[in-house]
């Protein structure tokens, strides 16, 4: 039995907080960014935010608002591993469940792919309820599923890049491209809306390559704003691939606000983007 399931949210979140942080979370007068995504997930509950995180669902909610070119194709919708047809799948495709992080099963060749493997991953994934690791509330309610979609791939950079928008009530104010996802040590690069690279770093070193600003950049950052408009903070995740923008995700705590950046004053900096609600 997980007897931290037993412990109220504000209770545990302050745990986790200090133990992740190696400080004392201020909830009566948050200042910093990671501080203020821990009052947010106490206080700013809306039902529409469960359809938000859904992989499935949040494809519609998307669509509703900028339109479905920027969808990437579901090929299938199942409750359980066991009703995919995999004789009906691409060679290529994308797996992964609606309602987790990290459980991705990513399929370059259907003839080489360990299907007893990827069953015991997305198993796994589906027993999961993320809610429960970080408190972080869209998540609590979202069904498990899985989801297949199609494979996509840029021909320039030979891998699936993120542009990651950090949005406030409808402004998106900075962002970061994640790079060697799948290849190397993950890397992360942050910029503001000129795209320059902002001196800070956050789990993942930087790319000292010089990245390329996207061709898209502009476009993607006024897709996230509109979609980002009434929410206190949100970030919107688009792909740049072959010259075209796809939506990848709406996320409400990035790094379930645990996570230090470094040096400390952009933890400070940062969160001065985020106007709290009122509490109710």
């Amino acid at each position: 039995m997980d007897f931290n399931k037993f412990i109220p949210d504000k209770i545990y979140i302050k745990k986790i907080y200090k133990q992740m942080m190696g400080k004392e979370l201020d909830l009566k007068n948050p200042k910093t960014f990671n501080e203020k995504l821990q009052w947010l997930k106490l206080y700013d509950r809306k039902k529409e935010y469960t359809k938000m995180v859904d992989k499935y669902e949040a494809k519609e909610y998307v669509a509703n608002i900028i339109g479905d070119e920027y969808i990437i194709p579901t090929i299938g919708i199942y409750n359980s591993f066991d009703e995919i047809d995999f004789d009906k799948l691409p060679k290529q495709f994308v797996m992964k469940c609606t309602h987790d992080s990290g459980g991705n099963v990513v399929c370059r060749d259907k003839s080489k792919l360990n299907i007893e493997e990827a069953k015991e991953k997305i198993n796994a994934s589906l027993k999961n309820n993320y809610y429960w690791k970080w408190r972080e509330w869209p998540y609590k309610h979202v069904k498990p599923r899985i989801i297949i979609e199609e494979y996509m791939e840029d021909k320039k950079t030979k891998e699936l890049r993120d542009y990651k928008f950090f949005c406030f009530d409808g402004k998106a104010k900075f962002m970061f491209i994640a790079t060697d996802r799948l290849i190397h040590e993950t890397k992360f690069n942050y910029y503001d809306m000129n795209f320059k690279l902002l001196p800070f770093i956050q789990h993942y070193p930087n790319d000292k390559r010089k990245i390329e600003k996207p061709k898209n950049f502009d476009k993607m950052k006024k897709l996230a704003e509109k979609l980002s408009k009434g929410i206190p903070q949100i970030r919107v995740d688009f792909y740049e691939i072959n010259g075209k923008v796809y939506f990848g995700e709406l996320t409400f705590c990035h790094f379930a606000g645990v996570t230090p950046f470094e040096p400390e004053e952009w933890d400070y900096k940062l969160g001065e983007y985020i106007k709290l609600p009122k509490k109710k």
